[in-house]
C-alpha cells in the first residue's frame, strides 16, 4: 500500500458549548417547525457559544482534552494550525490566540481559511511540514457560528452551531496517514454562500450592520447542488488515488451539513450509510468543527479501531471542498 504521506494521530479532543438551542426554541424565534428541520437537514439542536467565548476559547478546551489523550504537556508540540471562518480577530490568528492560553510562546501559529473544508485543508498542510518541524503539531477545526449568523433569516439559522475539534499528529515510520488527499476550490462561485462586509472589500460601516452584511448569506438550493456533485467527486477521486476499493473503507466521516448532502455523497462514493457516522443532529453545522468533532466522537465510541481506513469529505464556501483516505 502505497502513502500518500505518513503521520500518526496520536490524540484527539472536542468542545462544545455548554448553552443547546433546540429545534423547538427556533419555533418561537423565526417561521418554522422542529419537523420541517429535522426532516429536511436532519438537525435537532445545536450548541451556542456563551457572549464571552469565542473560537479560540473551544479550541483551547479541545487542545487540552487532546493534550491528554495524547499523553503530551503542550510544551511538546511543534505547531498550531486552526481551520476556521470564525476568528477572535482578524488579527492576531486565532493560532496565536490558542497558542498565548496554553502557554507555548515561539512555536508557528496560523489559520487556514476555507470554510467548511477547513479542517481537512488544515490537516493537508499539517501534514506537509510535519517532516520539517519533526514534533507533534496541534490541527484544529473549529467556528462559533453563532456569532454570524442571522437569526432572522430561517434559511441559515436552522442550519448553524458552534464547536471545536482538534487532532494532534506526529512524525512515524509506521504505516499510517494518508493514502490520499484531494482538495479544491472554486471561487467563481464564492458569492452563493459568503459574509459580504468584514474585509477590505466591504468594511465595517453603519450601512453594513444595518443591512446585516456581517452575516452569513446563503443561496441554499444553489449551494446544495455544488456541494453534492463536489463532495461526491472528491470523495471518488480520494478512493481511486488511494488504490483501493469503496468497500475496503471502514468508516466515512463527512461534513456535516444536511442529510440529504450526506446521502447523496454515499451514494456517489458507494460507501453505504451504515458505514458513515452522521452526527449533524445533535450539533448542526459547524463549519471546520464538524469533521473533527465527529471523528473525535467516533474514536471516543470504538468506531475506529487502529488499522482502520477513515474517509473524510467536506465541502464549504468559496466554494471549496476536500476529501482523503487516512489509515488511522
Amino acid at each position: 500500500m502505497k502513502f500518500f504521506r505518513r503521520f500518526k494521530i496520536i490524540g484527539t479532543g472536542s468542545y462544545l458549548p455548554e448553552k443547546v438551542l433546540t429545534n423547538f426554541d427556533l419555533e418561537k424565534m423565526v417561521d418554522t417547525s422542529d419537523e420541517w428541520i429535522r426532516t429536511r437537514t436532519g438537525v435537532e439542536k445545536r450548541h451556542i457559544v456563551r457572549d464571552d467565548e469565542a473560537t479560540s476559547d473551544m479550541v483551547i478546551e479541545a487542545a487540552k482534552e487532546a493534550l491528554k489523550n495524547a499523553g503530551l504537556a503542550a510544551s511538546a508540540l511543534g505547531a498550531i494550525i486552526v481551520g476556521t471562518i470564525s476568528p477572535d480577530t482578524l488579527f492576531p490568528s486565532t493560532g496565536c490566540w490558542v497558542q498565548k492560553g496554553l502557554n507555548i510562546p515561539g512555536i508557528p501559529a496560523f489559520d487556514v481559511s476555507a470554510a467548511c473544508s477547513g479542517f481537512l485543508y488544515a490537516l493537508e498542510a499539517g501534514s506537509s511540514v510535519l517532516s520539517s518541524i519533526a514534533k507533534p503539531i496541534l490541527i484544529a477545526g473549529a467556528d462559533a457560528l453563532s456569532k454570524i449568523t442571522d437569526w432572522e433569516d430561517r434559511g441559515t439559522c436552522i442550519l448553524m452551531g458552534d464547536g471545536a475539534g482538534v487532532v494532534i499528529i506526529a512524525p512515524t515510520d509506521e504505516d499510517r496517514g494518508f493514502l490520499s488527499s484531494i482538495l479544491g476550490a472554486d471561487g467563481s462561485l464564492g458569492e452563493l454562500l459568503v459574509q459580504p462586509a468584514g474585509g477590505t472589500r466591504m468594511p465595517a460601516s453603519h450601512e453594513t450592520v444595518d443591512k446585516k452584511l456581517h452575516t452569513i448569506q446563503m443561496k441554499g438550493n444553489e449551494v446544495f447542488k455544488h456541494a453534492v456533485r463536489a463532495m461526491g467527486d472528491a470523495a471518488v477521486a480520494a478512493i481511486e488515488q488511494a488504490g483501493i476499493d469503496p468497500e475496503e473503507i471502514d468508516l466515512f466521516i463527512p461534513h456535516q451539513a444536511n442529510t440529504r448532502i450526506i446521502e447523496a455523497t454515499c451514494r456517489r462514493a458507494r460507501v453505504p450509510l451504515d458505514k458513515t457516522h452522521i452526527t449533524i443532529g445533535w450539533h448542526g453545522n459547524m463549519s471546520a468543527g464538524t469533521i473533527p468533532v465527529a471523528f473525535h466522537d467516533a474514536i471516543s465510541k470504538g468506531l475506529v479501531k487502529r488499522d482502520d481506513l477513515v474517509l473524510f469529505a467536506a465541502f464549504g464556501g468559496g466554494f471549496t471542498w476536500g476529501a482523503s483516505v487516512l489509515r488511522f
